[in-house]
């Protein structure tokens, strides 16, 4: 069972930070698909946030200065989604799955879904 999911946005989360992304962005040289997925132009979709609730697992999303040590080995993957399993960390979404959600959230969610769905242990399937 995973415990938590964190999304790692490929920016730093400062204002500065904030305002080198989107140069970078604008300018073609930076991009972030978790960006995105979660963001339409100027704020936050309100279709992730919905979405984010019917999970039923924590669902945290982090810049790359806010992340904890122990996800610090994620860094040069990001944007991607890690799981969190005790003290285990996983790739759970890699930069080239969340590329091909297109920004849509249901696809996102659709593949968060199917991969947590494949970390269940088989014996827990059987009936």
């Amino acid at each position: 069972m995973v415990d938590k999911l964190v999304g790692i946005y490929n920016a730093n989360g400062s204002l500065t930070g904030e305002i080198a992304f989107l140069f970078g962005k604008f300018t073609g040289r930076t991009e972030c698909a978790l960006c995105d997925i979660t963001h339409g132009t100027f704020k936050k979709k309100s279709a992730f946030s919905s979405a984010k609730q019917t999970l039923g697992v924590p669902f945290e999303i982090l810049h790359l200065d806010e992340l904890e040590t122990t996800l610090c080995s994620f860094k040069e993957s990001a944007p991607c989604v890690v799981a969190i399993r005790g003290s285990e960390c996983s790739m759970l979404l890699s930069k080239a799955e969340l590329a091909l959600c297109d920004s849509d959230v249901d696809r996102f969610f659709d593949a968060i879904k199917i991969k947590l769905d494949s970390l269940i242990p088989e014996s827990k399937l059987k009936v």
